[in-house]
């Protein structure tokens, strides 16, 4: 009898011991399974944190490329055009003859250029000029064209005599403590009964260069900067991103624009 208790007695201990056995195991496999899980989570977001900041640093080298050599390709790109543009003029005629020397056109249509330039200013090329745009200025739609074309071209001139743009020129525009930049074409003299009064003929472009606004405004009124036509086209062109912080007027009076003075204005 005390054989069969104690008998009854083991199996049960060897049973309670196989129920216990897989408890175990599995909360060993839980507490290894725990910190394997957690060091890789851990690696797993510092290789995303060294990813992000590789893609940041090659897309700021990347952007920061295509600014340093997007003006430069652009600028060989007109060049290049340019000269193919201007080869093709004589290169034609080259070709005829069976000179296929490329460049060769460009030069001779430097030279041509070179040799027009003097001959037009001498007194026979004047006339010869005049008599051209007597002709031209009797046609009805080749007259608005030339006569525009001649504007923009005049705008531009070297020649201080020729130019439409005489001087460049900021006034108070639209409202008191705001300046507009613009361009001096001509003077004029307004004659009322209190007397004569000098304006300023100020052309302030509103699209770029060819479309504006035409001013007159008082001369003591007009603003001139220390700056010559072509450094205002390029302003404008630009979009005023060539604008210098510092413009020195003609007197020699140092100019300033800064936000503070136009809230003081």
């Amino acid at each position: 009898m005390g054989d069969e208790k104690s008998a009854i007695a083991m199996a049960s201990r060897e049973r309670d011991r196989e129920l216990l056995i897989p408890v175990a195991e599995s909360a060993i496999d839980e507490a290894s399974a725990k910190p394997s899980s957690s060091s890789s989570s851990s690696h797993h977001s510092g290789r995303e944190t060294f990813y992000k900041v590789v893609r940041s640093w090659a897309s700021k080298k990347f952007m920061t490329g295509c600014v340093i050599l997007f003006p430069i390709a652009i600028t060989f790109y007109i060049t290049w055009w340019f000269i193919r543009f201007v080869d093709g003029f004589f290169s034609p005629i080259y070709a005829h003859l069976g000179i296929n020397i490329f460049g060769l056109g460009f030069v001779t249509s430097i030279t041509f250029i070179f040799l027009v330039g003097v001959f037009m200013s001498s007194w026979l090329g004047a006339s010869v000029l005049g008599l051209g745009e007597w002709f031209i200025k009797r046609m009805p739609f080749v007259r608005h064209i030339y006569n525009a074309s001649k504007q923009i071209s005049s705008a531009i001139s070297s020649d201080q005599n020729s130019q439409a743009f005489k001087e460049v020129a900021i006034i108070r525009h639209p409202r008191i403590g705001e300046y507009a930049f613009g361009f001096i074409t001509s003077s004029v003299v307004l004659q009322s009964y209190s007397g004569e009064e000098e304006l300023c003929c100020v052309y302030v472009p509103t699209n770029h260069l060819y479309i504006g606004d035409v001013f007159l405004v008082h001369t003591k009124d007009v603003i001139r900067p220390n700056l010559s036509v072509r450094e205002g086209i390029e302003i404008v062109v630009s979009g005023g991103m060539s604008m210098p912080q510092i413009l020195s007027t003609m007197n020699s009076e140092i100019m300033t624009i800064d936000r503070s003075r136009l809230e003081r204005s």
